[in-house]
């Protein structure tokens, strides 16, 4: 025992101190300031306020009209010009409907300054999944606005006054902002509706293209808001075509908690689901109609690893929203942005509103002046204007046969898709086939998918600047006009079939790359060459430039530029062509832009296996104690590709690149042995700056330029069920120099691991902590139902962290139960390894938070109740004496209070007073403030058990200890320490009255823990409450308050032991049976379900297994309520008998072992008083006075004394056997009985004598199938047991009477004979 208790607290401390760890070094590395890359956005605002329509619901919301410029306006006039297309920005919570201006004066700067200057960079295209049925191959010229063009119709951007309510904590508030929303909508329609008749009548012009549709842009909770509006029934059908989230959460909110807003985002995720499926015919066809949601469009914007509030997982449309009409892309991976970025710094971030007002122009049609009708032409525009193409550039994401093209030329059929056998085609001078199954000849270059427009000026090169390349690395230090030439199939002969190449040119103005099947002789053959060479420049991708250095005088610069585009070129790419050729203008060919200060490109032929590199799980679980780091050596691939078996979100990483060389030897410099800082120089100047490319598929991609030092880390962790993407693996991809040697160091920073683990499992862990709670609570539980001491919470703790078992089976088997549940379902298996581990750091996370609750309020408690007990006796010792007489009289006079009626009825029904006060709170005001009546219920009980049992302690300070029970040889009973002949002894059966109150204590601080953490779940939703003005509070959801009832049920009933009575006689799983259980199966349950929820990132479901637990509790008592009426009836017929028969106090009756037994086993435990099993000193009055150690005060006595008693003789034990001691029948009262117990209809008894066991310590005895032996010369039992049945008989030799009393599974019946 000595041993298991240290391994027990070893596994306490160490849950504590890994959850201590866990906090602390978390919150340090959240709270480091982080170097924020976004520039300030300013602006001019005007709000003009919309006057309200006269249903709406609701007066304390406001819209507003966005203006931008320092000019005062006239309000009206401005309204009567309404001609735009309508944007309604919706705050997210606490937000202010101010943060519109950031957007709104970005959009408006950008449609009078006009679109970007164009760039010939590839463009995103859909993938296989984005691009379903949909013809949509390209968007056309036309389509997509030019530096040279003019938007077509300006934005004007409303917003919603929501008064800062904060919608993320209260579902009903939550709900009151969407309805409001769905009116503001509809006026904003109605409003520019109204604007244009009365132009109409004041210039005549009806050719005006009324809005249909209104573009919802929400940041946080404003971007569900704008979902669950599209969803709501009183929206107008097809008012709202596009959706566009800032850092919105949309599959969870960012605190579950409260059971009204988990609901309510799975009833409105429910219906975007079905939105988007076409409702069947009666006759269970599908329609050929479009789905509800068909024309809806939504994109989603993740901030990335700086957000601490919305996570990449919550801002996922996956499982929502089609592919085919959602796009969910983070802000480090979109173009010009390029940054990670906090939550509200989304809003005012100038490089991300700057490329959102300009892609949300691009939608604008220009013949309509209103956003396209197709809803795969406006997602086609949002991937190709947001979403970079790196990730299919480099195969990460799939590209699809209808890939989005930015089209230059005049007609879309020219516009292919270039494979590598229509490369192969083109180089063999073949046709191309188009998507109707016709072929188009190949009229050049200009007419494949990533050339450059014939508008763009570029000078023919000559044959004299032409150079041969015979390395597999050409580098390009500035633009001189040559065009450099490689043998495709000679570097492949070498194995060297892929190619890329680092430039920070331009492509089409500063460099062009094509593909040649042969070298033409003359000038004659390279031009019939033009027909078939392939040009593959707009291929390119566009990376983030890192800052360069300035230059003073051109030539002087002293280190590399960095690089702003790659082009990958894959075997399949190069297949069927000889030759390469990069092209690089000269200086003065570049139009209308001054030429970069300073040129590089550095291209190379490799072997992609040569760069490749996997890390192993052990591998990065050594780097957390040791710095682990390769070297990569001069000519090494230009792409360095490192695979992490695990996800960088789990375990990020510290990353370190250094130059250690160069290709240069000792005699360049000056001195034979140059310092360090002079070879950085000198490789400075020769390699370009590393770039690091991270990609992870739930969150994305990440740039690093001039990557020297930085933590990596992604915004996902593959160890939450429910992703699509099922490998862990982050690709982390370096564009390093070749002519460079590098020593690359990595280590795993357990700050950042733990920050990490804090922000993504932090849910896991709240429901997780409620389901160790409940584990708890069923081994206090399970410590009545078998006699046990009931052990207190940490001691529960400790019992259920001892390792191996029991901490496998609550750590890890609810886990099996979780797959079991979901491996036939939709969702991909997350990687074991990862799920496990971090499953069970919040298991140990969660035992280390429920240890520290537990000490703490132990502590409190504690020090209360000395405190208490200390001035309690002092007082005593002061009474008499002067002093005290004037404090005497004041508490006197203060005591008068409690002669109110009020105090006395409090004080007569407490339990009924916390019930009703409870319950009325829940319902009117809020769910926690009646939970917080109820917490106050239970630190008051707590700490009267406590006084009571700091009272009992000193007084038995000083008398002889009484001896502690024991474990018996028999299953699960408790045994007593002195024994004769192997069965316990009468004189040592007791438990102290302290020692009973301690168990109450150890009750109540588990039901006190419990509905604490329910509290502290609700405080989000009180805050938001309280935030609100007092006249516009409504009532609270009913759900919340349903679920908080029974809450409240479950610590008024079972806050009593008696609540614990078994509710099944004999229930057995396995084979194992576990007899008596009651309350702990239902714990054992709730706790399953608890941690399963946590798995799910549904915390708020624990609210579901609380209530349950605390209904089931109360339709048990009721139960009870109406059998203890019926023994009330009886033990009142039998002191009506013995008046009526005018029997001595002597001559009383001593109930038989048939009713004795019969009432206390089948009815209910506490049904007989309290004075019967304290006129008992026997085992069997232990026994049932440890089944009502916690109700043993006088106030509950309801029955007199005389009515029933047990014999005083009790029961005696003979050399191993059962022997019943004497119980006399008085003859008098036996007829009596008979008739009462054994009515003509036999249905009574049944329900008497139903679900009849012996107690406990009967089971050693069972061996025995027959036994007779005398006792005492009068009496002679038998007992035998025979499966289900138990059959127990009894003779008595002088009263002349025989009985035999038979209990089965069949029936049951009374014999007298």
């Amino acid at each position: 025992m000595g041993l298991m208790s240290r391994s027990f607290r070893i596994g306490v401390v160490v849950s504590i101190v890994v959850a201590g760890w866990i906090l602390g070094s978390g919150l340090v590395w959240l709270l480091t300031p982080v170097p924020n890359g976004c520039n300030m956005t300013f602006m001019y605002p005007t709000y003009i306020p919309i006057s309200p329509p006269l249903n709406m619901t609701s007066n304390r919301y406001a819209i507003y009209l966005y203006h931008e410029g320092w000019k005062k306006i006239d309000n009206e006039l401005h309204l009567l010009k309404l001609s735009g297309v309508p944007v309604l920005f919706i705050p997210g919570n606490g937000g202010s409907y101010k943060q519109v201006r950031s957007i709104a004066a970005e959009s408006d700067r950008a449609y009078y300054g006009g679109p970007f200057e164009e760039s010939f960079f590839q463009q995103a295209g859909f993938t296989s999944q984005e691009a379903g049925s949909s013809s949509l191959g390209g968007l056309r010229k036309d389509v997509l606005y030019t530096a040279q063009e003019q938007y077509a119709n300006k934005l004007d951007w409303f917003t919603v006054d929501l008064e800062g309510e904060h919608s993320a904590m209260d579902g009903r508030i939550l709900e009151e902002h969407t309805d409001y929303v769905v009116q503001a909508i509809n006026r904003i329609l109605d409003r520019y509706k109204e604007s244009m008749e009365a132009r109409s009548i004041q210039t005549k012009d009806t050719g005006e293209f009324l809005p249909k549709s209104v573009i919802l842009v929400g940041h946080s909770m404003g971007g569900f808001v704008a979902r669950a509006a599209v969803v709501h029934p009183q929206l107008r059908k097809g008012a709202v075509e596009t959706i566009v989230t800032l850092s919105s959460p949309h599959l969870l909110a960012p605190l579950p908690l409260q059971p009204s807003l988990g609901h309510f985002f799975t009833r409105v995720n429910d219906a975007w689901r079905k939105g988007y499926e076409t409702p069947p015919t009666r006759t269970g066809r599908k329609r050929n109609t479009e789905p509800p949601l068909g024309r809806v469009v939504v994109v989603s914007v993740f901030g990335g690893t700086q957000d601490y509030q919305v996570r990449s997982r919550f801002a996922s449309l996956e499982g929502i929203v089609p592919p085919t009409h959602g796009l969910t892309i983070g802000a480090p991976g979109m173009l010009n942005v390029w940054l990670s970025m906090e939550h509200q710094s989304i809003l005012w971030c100038n490089q991300l509103v700057v490329q959102v007002a300009h892609t949300l122009l691009q939608l604008v049609d220009k013949k309509t002046g209103q956003p396209f009708d197709h809803p795969q032409m406006r997602l086609a525009v949002f991937v190709a204007k947001l979403r970079s193409a790196l990730p299919q550039v480099f195969g990460w994401l799939p590209s699809s046969s209808s890939q989005l093209l930015d089209g230059l030329d005049d007609t879309n059929e020219n516009r292919v898709q270039t494979t590598g056998e229509q490369r192969r085609l083109v180089a063999e001078g073949g046709k191309l086939v188009k998507g109707d199954g016709t072929s188009k000849l190949t009229e050049g270059a200009e007419n494949i998918a990533f050339s450059c427009p014939k508008s763009t000026r570029w000078i023919v090169e000559s044959k004299e600047k032409d150079l041969e390349v015979e390395q597999p690395t050409v580098t390009v230090l500035a633009m001189d006009g040559r065009r450099r030439w490689m043998d495709i199939q000679r570097m492949a002969a070498k194995g060297k079939s892929w190619f890329t190449l680092v430039t920070n040119l331009a492509p089409c103005t500063g460099v062009r790359v094509h593909l040649w099947p042969e070298k033409a002789k003359n000038a004659e053959g390279e031009k019939a060459l033009n027909q078939r060479l392939l040009e593959v420049t707009m291929k390119m991708a566009q990376i983030p430039a890192g800052p360069s250095q300035a230059q003073i005088e051109p030539g002087g610069q002293t280190e590399q530029p960095p690089p702003s585009g790659v082009l990958h070129l894959s075997a399949l790419d190069l297949q069927g062509f000889r030759y390469l050729t990069i092209s690089v203008a000269p200086r003065p060919t570049v139009s209308g832009r001054p030429p970069p200060a300073a040129s590089m490109a550095v291209g190379q032929f490799y072997n992609p296996k040569d760069g490749k590199t996997v890390f192993s799980p052990w591998w990065l679980l050594s780097s957390t104690y040791k710095q682990q780091g390769l070297i990569i050596k001069e000519n090494h691939p230009i792409v360095a590709d490192f695979s992490m078996a695990v996800s960088l979100g789990t375990l990020p990483m510290s990353l370190e690149i250094n130059t250690t060389s160069c290709g240069s030897t000792d005699s360049v410099l000056a001195k034979s042995k140059p310092t360090e800082s002079e070879l950085m120089s000198l490789c400075k100047l020769r390699c370009f700056p590393p770039v690091v490319l991270v990609w992870d598929p739930p969150s994305g991609l990440e740039v690093f330029p001039n990557l020297y030092h930085e933590t990596i880390s992604v915004d996902s962790s593959p160890a939450i069920w429910g992703s699509r993407y099922g490998s862990e693996k982050t690709t982390v991809l370096l564009l390093v120099d070749p002519h460079c040697e590098y020593r690359v160091s990595m280590k795993v920073s357990l700050f950042a691991a733990a920050s990490r683990f804090l922000l993504m499992h932090s849910l896991q862990v709240a429901a997780v902590t409620v389901a160790v709670l409940f584990f708890a609570m069923m081994r206090q539980a399970r410590a009545w139902e078998l006699d046990a001491p009931v052990p207190s919470v940490l001691n529960c703790v400790e019992s259920n962290m001892m390792f191996p078992f029991p901490f496998i089976t609550f750590a890890l088997g609810p886990l099996a139960v979780y797959v079991m549940l979901t491996v036939f379902g939709t969702h991909v298996v997350p990687p074991l390894l990862s799920f496990v581990a971090v499953s069970s750091f919040c298991y140990i996370f969660a035992n280390g938070a429920i240890a520290v609750l537990a000490i703490c309020s132990m502590t409190v408690f504690y020090t209360a109740a000395s405190l208490q007990v200390f001035l309690k006796i002092r007082w005593q010792s002061w009474e008499g004496r002067w002093h005290t007489r004037g404090l005497r009289w004041l508490l006197t006079c203060m005591s008068g209070c409690s002669t109110l009626q009020v105090v006395r009825t409090v004080r007569a029904k407490p339990t009924l007073t916390v019930a009703v006060v409870a319950t009325v709170l829940v319902y009117l005001v809020h769910p926690a403030l009646g939970l917080i009546i109820l917490l106050l219920a239970h630190a008051w009980s707590c700490h009267g058990a406590l006084c009571r049992y700091s009272l009992s302690h000193r007084q038995q300070k000083n008398l002889p200890r009484p001896s502690k029970r024991g474990n018996s040889p028999g299953k699960g009973v408790e045994g007593w320490k002195g024994q004769v002949d192997g069965f316990p002894s009468l004189e040592s059966s007791g438990t102290t009255f302290g020692e009973t109150q301690l168990e109450v204590f150890h009750q109540r601080q588990g039901l006190l823990l419990l509905h604490l953490l329910a509290t502290i779940m609700f405080m989000p939703s009180l805050v938001a409450w309280i935030q609100r003005p007092g006249m516009d509070r409504t009532l609270p959801s009913f759900v919340d308050s349903f679920l908080s009832f029974g809450l409240i049920l479950h610590g008024l009933y079972a806050s009593n032991s008696d609540a614990n009575i078994s509710l099944f006689s004999k229930l057995r799983l396995t084979g194992l049976p576990l007899e008596y259980a009651g309350l702990s199966v239902f714990y054992a349950v709730a706790g399953i379900y608890c941690y399963i929820s946590g798995l799910a990132l549904a915390p708020y479901r624990a609210f579901h297994a609380m209530a349950v637990i605390g209904y089931i509790t109360t339709v048990y008592r009721l139960r009870e309520k109406g059998v203890r009426g019926k023994v009330s009836n009886l033990t009142e017929w039998m002191t009506r008998q013995r008046e009526e028969r005018g029997l001595r106090e002597e001559e009383s009756v001593k109930v038989c072992e048939i009713l004795g037994v019969a009432v206390h086993t089948s009815l209910t435990a506490n049904a007989l008083p309290d004075i019967y099993a304290n006129k008992l000193n026997s085992p069997v009055s232990s026994h049932m006075q440890r089944k009502r150690r916690w109700t043993l005060e006088p106030d509950n006595v309801t029955y007199p004394a005389s009515v029933v008693e047990w014999s005083e003789a009790g029961w005696s034990f003979l050399k191993g056997q059962i022997l019943y001691s004497v119980f006399e029948l008085s003859l008098p009262l036996l007829p009596g009985i008979l008739d009462t117990f054994i009515p003509s209809p036999p249905t009574k008894w049944l329900h008497i004598f139903q679900a009849v066991r012996l107690p406990d310590f009967w089971d050693s005895a069972l061996e025995s199938t027959a036994t007779d032996t005398r006792g005492q010369g009068t009496q002679a039992y038998n007992i035998q047991l025979t499966g289900p049945s138990i059959q127990r008989a009894g003779y008595c030799k002088e009263k002349e009477v025989a009985c035999w009393w038979t209990v089965s599974e069949r029936a049951q019946r009374l014999v007298v004979s």
